[in-house]
C-alpha cells in the first residue's frame, strides 16, 4: 500500500482525459469548495492506478476482484468517520480560515475549529461529507 504524506490536501478518483497532446485531470468544484485548496497554487500531483488489480505478496500472483469488488474502489468508499463519533486526533495544520485540521485513515481530513497545529483533541464528529468531516472539541485540547 502507497503511504500517505502529511502533505496531502486532497484525494479523489478521476479519469484520465485525453486533448489532442495535452492530457487533463478535471477536479470537480465540490471537492474544491470543501478543502483548503485554491486556486493558482501550486501542487504535487501523484497519478495511481485505480485499485483493480492487486498482487499476492508471498507468492507474486495476480489477483483480479470479482465483478462486486470493482464496482467500488477504495477511494469510493463511504468516510471513515460518522456524526456523532468521539475520535482521538492530532492537528497537522492550519486551514485556511484557520481551522485546524487532522488526518484519519486514508488521509480523510477532520476540520475542528479552535485548534492549532500539534494539538491532541478528544472530537465529536459533527457533519460528514464526502470528502472532509467536521468535528468539535469533546475536552480541551492538549498542546505536544
Amino acid at each position: 500500500m502507497a503511504e500517505i504524506p502529511d502533505s496531502l490536501r486532497l484525494l479523489f478518483e478521476a479519469t484520465l482525459e485525453e486533448h489532442g497532446d495535452r492530457y487533463s485531470i478535471s477536479i470537480p468544484q465540490e471537492m474544491i469548495d470543501e478543502s483548503s485548496l485554491t486556486t493558482n497554487d501550486v501542487f504535487r500531483v501523484a497519478l495511481l492506478a485505480a485499485p483493480d488489480r492487486t498482487r499476492n505478496e508471498t507468492d507474486d500472483r495476480e489477483i483480479v476482484p470479482n465483478d462486486d469488488q470493482l464496482s467500488t474502489s477504495q477511494w469510493e468508499e463511504t468516510p471513515p468517520v460518522e456524526e456523532g463519533e468521539i475520535r482521538s486526533v492530532t492537528i497537522d495544520t492550519l486551514g485556511d480560515q484557520g481551522d485546524g485540521l487532522a488526518k484519519v485513515e486514508r488521509g480523510f481530513i477532520v476540520i475542528v475549529p479552535g485548534t492549532q497545529p500539534g494539538d491532541k483533541a478528544e472530537v465529536r464528529i459533527t457533519d460528514v461529507r464526502e470528502s472532509v468531516a467536521f468535528a468539535e472539541p469533546v475536552t480541551d485540547p492538549e498542546v505536544r
